[in-house]
């Protein structure tokens, strides 16, 4: 059976209810005027899910924009927890300090305003997770970031596997979909990674770093 529409509003209902937080920042977007490209509930729910599995304390976000999945994975840390998220665009940071304090997750998440590429190679390895849910063109070093940051074990999470079907399509080669396509292949083929896509939404790339 195909799931469809219904279902996935079934499964979302159920199983990843937003309280009145969430619910507020997912409504950001229309009335701040900020992208509309926040996570699903259900994909926020399988990153929480994903953390607590590994028991996450240390945790990395490359992409925060109003804050909406750094919630869902905040809140899902171990005691003692830190999420780290990294934004370029200060609207959008600003926003995401908002929800961060709406939600009560303030004093465990540390955001970083600035470049990612210019972040990331400051930052020490040992993370628990590396979520990835930022501009597509760069995400082949991206990917190479994450995976020097991850520790042995630890997760390597990225959104939009499938960029609303454009990887399947030949002809489309803009810089965004290579960017795509150049992570997926390095999840797939990298020996020290044990990878598979979760087709929820618009695609979850989920790994486990499992050599050095």
């Amino acid at each position: 059976m195909t799931v469809n529409e219904q279902l996935l509003a079934y499964a979302e209902q159920l199983f990843a209810p937003e309280d009145a937080a969430l619910h507020e920042i997912r409504a950001l977007p229309e009335r701040e005027g900020l992208p509309d490209i926040a996570v699903s509930p259900d994909e926020g729910k399988i990153l929480a899910v994903l953390l607590t599995a590994i028991g996450a304390r240390r945790v990395l976000e490359i992409g925060t924009l109003a804050g909406y999945s750094g919630v869902w994975m905040a809140r899902a840390l171990s005691a003692g927890g830190m999420l780290t998220t990294i934004e370029a665009d200060p609207k959008h940071a600003a926003a995401a300090r908002r929800a961060f304090e709406r939600a009560g997750v303030a004093h465990r998440v540390q955001l970083i305003e600035g470049r990612a590429l210019e972040v990331l190679p400051t930052l020490r390895p040992g993370y628990d997770a590396v979520f990835v849910d930022a501009d597509k063109e760069p995400l082949e070093q991206y990917y190479r970031q994450a995976m020097r940051l991850l520790r042995r074990g630890g997760l390597l999470l990225c959104d939009n596997a499938f960029f609303n079907g454009r990887v399947t399509d030949p002809r489309d080669t803009a810089a965004d979909v290579e960017g795509v396509r150049a992570f997926n292949r390095l999840a797939a083929s990298d020996a020290r990674l044990a990878a598979a896509v979760i087709p929820v939404r618009d695609g979850l790339v989920v790994g486990v770093k499992v050599a050095e």
